[in-house]
């Protein structure tokens, strides 16, 4: 791609147009090689490096840094990983409050990182707003995810039951009926995140290599279309991308998610919107939405997209496309006062799914394969603690983080994970699932709505969760 700018909205608000890096000049020998210039790869050369000043590290990417999910998102640095229940379930309250510490001081540790390298990621730490909104049913919908996270180790200080009032003393959204508030959330601009990350891992003395696919890799040795690196510890950190090499295409998948981004809005504007403490929002709705005011006033709009058939990410969006216009009528849903307000900026990129639904930390030891993700669209901060967990297990450190139940010491990706089932079964699954809760969604935008028919898709889109689960 000539224009970077073009990636996403993200991209175009750098201060300089982002230059390519040189590619890998031939073979060459290292003590770890990374696969991938994401958020995953760059936090794991960055602990690495600080922990051990003399390793030798080299980064392989196949654009430029930050060219995938990393800088794309929608910007929530959360204190939180998907599937945390089932990891803390056969812990005692006492190991549950100490995995979601982690998580919590995760954030923090974020913002101060990023402060200490000098990186302006427009980093603003406001909470988030699990709001439930437009129709009824989504209070039920929050309020269980309310009790889910305290089952999970949360407590009242963490997150807490938003009233109508209190809802929308924070935001206007249309119905707006309460909302879970979590204080352990920030926002961000990713793509600076990711690019000045990949600056402060250079000055570690890092080798960042881009424009360089990698074709193959195995124990101790990556192949790239520019030459092989040798190296006894090999991380691959591909997540969206991991159907491209190393036969990690069964355990992590591609699904794309897509955003829209508005003009910058009037401030009489937001002073109808809210969001003065800039929070990060969403509903309870199973498409997925999320979204934040960026820091030059734009409203930052997204939701869950498709699967392709065949497990393939996808880099190129247009706005053009209707597939955006899902998305636009679901903010306007919300937000009825942004009808006409000018769609600048759309663009999507690819997350990586799991099977299991759950992110992972692996170290192979005999192998000397390491790798992590699978965060499922909610990665930008648990890549940073997922990164610092990798170096640790790499450097053969015993700490707190190594002993997460997410963490998988000694162990192959074989062994840890899930394989996805074979296509077809994958993409009808994912049609059924998307016309199921489409389904659901409309006959709860029915004021009018058969109670019968509003229970039936329910419950149809409830066995469809539990199958994929």
């Amino acid at each position: 791609m000539s224009n970077y700018n073009d990636t996403s909205f993200w991209f175009n608000t750098m201060d300089h147009k982002p230059t390519v890096r040189p590619s890998l000049p031939g073979n060459i020998d290292a003590d770890v090689a990374i696969i991938g210039a994401g958020y995953t790869g760059l936090w794991t050369a960055y602990y690495l490096k600080e922990q051990d000043p003399a390793l030798n590290v080299v980064v392989l990417e196949a654009d430029i840094a930050g060219y995938g999910a990393s800088g794309r998102n929608g910007g929530w640095v959360a204190g939180y990983i998907a599937g945390l229940d089932k990891y803390v379930a056969p812990l005692p309250m006492e190991k549950r409050r100490e995995c979601c510490r982690i998580l919590f001081e995760n954030v923090d540790n974020i913002g101060s990182r990023l402060e200490a390298e000098g990186i302006d990621a427009h980093f603003h730490k406001g909470g988030v707003l699990y709001a439930a909104a437009r129709y009824p049913e989504q209070e039920a919908m929050q309020r269980k995810m309310l009790a889910q996270l305290y089952e999970a180790g949360h407590t009242e200080e963490d997150c807490r039951w938003l009233n109508a009032r209190e809802l929308a003393e924070k935001v206007r959204l249309r119905n707006g009926l309460g909302a879970v508030y979590k204080s352990h959330c920030a926002t961000v601009n990713p793509a600076r995140m990711a690019r000045g990350l990949a600056a402060a891992v250079e000055k570690k003395g890092v080798r960042i290599y881009e424009k360089t696919r990698v074709t193959s890799f195995r124990s101790g040795e990556v192949t790239t279309e520019h030459g092989v690196v040798r190296a006894p510890v090999v991380v691959p950190a591909l997540e969206g991308y991991s159907s491209s090499v190393g036969g990690f295409g069964r355990y992590i998948i591609p699904v794309q998610s897509l955003i829209v981004a508005t003009e910058p809005l009037s401030e009489s504007l937001w002073k109808e919107i809210g969001l003065e403490g800039r929070e990060a929002f969403c509903d309870g709705s199973r498409m997925v939405s999320y979204g934040q005011k960026s820091a030059d006033g734009r409203m930052i709009f997204g939701a869950r997209g498709g699967y392709v058939y065949g497990g393939k990410p996808r880099s190129h969006f247009s706005l053009a496309n209707d597939e955006f216009r899902v998305r636009e009528e679901l903010m306007y849903d919300l937000f009825p006062m942004l009808r006409g307000v000018k769609i600048t900026h759309g663009w999507g990129g690819s997350l990586g799914m799991p099977r299991n639904f759950a992110p992972h930390a692996i170290f192979d030891l005999e192998a000397g394969i390491a790798t992590a993700g699978g965060y499922g669209g909610q990665g930008v901060g648990p890549s940073h603690l997922f990164g610092r967990t990798l170096a640790d297990m790499i450097l053969g450190r015993e700490t707190e983080l190594t002993r997460m139940p997410w963490v998988f010491n000694n162990a192959s990706h074989h062994q840890a994970l899930r394989k996805w089932e074979p296509e077809p079964f994958r993409w009808l699954t994912s049609k059924t699932i998307v016309k199921a809760f489409t389904w659901e969604e409309n006959l709860y935008l029915k004021i009018k709505g058969s109670a019968f028919s509003k229970s039936v898709a329910n419950n149809v889109s409830n066995a469809l969760s539990r199958l994929m689960r």
